[in-house]
């Protein structure tokens, strides 16, 4: 784990560099994803800043929630220039709605808008999960097994090592999604199908979960309703894909491309 890095005076925070790597890098996959799909590029690039505005504001209110009444003391910590008090997943779901909101105002595809987003998505999963591995977030809990690392005082699973191979393969798998997909929304759902049934999994060898009822992760039961909903989703989608086209064309954004 490396969270600060010392170059001559200068101590940068490694976590939030990489994190803001990963964004950098996710909004350049987008954009060249858009730009195959052959969506106007001015207003991709205005929906992924958008969404990048929406994202941040939803996981610092996100983390905010979970600590009410230290930020009730000090509401000026929410301009904290802080990585470690974001909550990815709030975020992730707020810029989502950002963009979808945008899109809409706008007439782009749904679905196709989405498959285009996807490579930023996944680029930014891998800078999250890098920023876990450098400061030791969302670690592991105790284990003896042989690959386990010493963390906070315990040998633990490497959760972060995990969710880094997962992120890295689930980026790879996007970039090769072809424009001719199976159908518009196939990017998008198996995105999100494939990283909440990874969360899913690792969620299990966590050291540290909100639990539910006193004994159900959180976390385990919200990605397992999301990979169902993902799984009925694609399918929803693939069958209208072979639903012959309306004769109409009135609405831009219907959810078909």
């Amino acid at each position: 784990m490396l969270p600060v890095l010392q170059i001559g005076p200068a101590a940068i925070q490694l976590p939030g560099l990489l994190l803001l790597v990963g964004v950098w890098v996710g909004s350049l996959l987008a954009e060249r994803q858009a730009r195959r799909l052959g969506l106007p590029g001015d207003q991709v690039e205005r929906l992924i800043f958008i969404a990048l505005i929406a994202g941040v504001i939803g996981a610092r209110l996100g983390y905010a929630l979970n600590y009410l009444e230290v930020y009730l003391r000090q509401p000026l910590a929410l301009l904290a220039l802080t990585p470690f008090t974001l909550a990815p997943e709030v975020g992730a779901a707020v810029g989502l709605i950002g963009a979808v909101v945008y899109a809409q105002r706008r007439g782009l595809p749904l679905w196709a808008t989405l498959d285009a987003l996807t490579p930023g998505f996944a680029g930014c999963a891998v800078g999250v999960a890098l920023a876990h591995l450098a400061g030791g977030d969302a670690f592991g809990a105790p284990s003896n097994v042989p690959w386990a690392i010493e963390l906070w005082g315990s040998w633990r699973h490497p959760t972060q090592v995990y969710e880094l191979v997962v992120a890295l393969t689930i980026l790879w798998l996007s970039l090769r999604v072809r424009p001719a997909a199976p159908f518009a929304g196939f990017a998008f759902g198996g995105f999100v199908a494939l990283t909440a049934a990874a969360r899913l999994v690792i969620e299990g060898v966590r050291g540290e979960s909100v639990l539910w009822f006193g004994s159900l992760r959180a976390a385990q039961i919200v990605s397992l309703a999301i990979v169902f909903a993902a799984l009925s989703l694609l399918r929803r989608l693939a069958q209208r894909a072979k639903e012959p086209a309306p004769l109409t064309s009135q609405g831009c954004f219907r959810g078909t491309d």
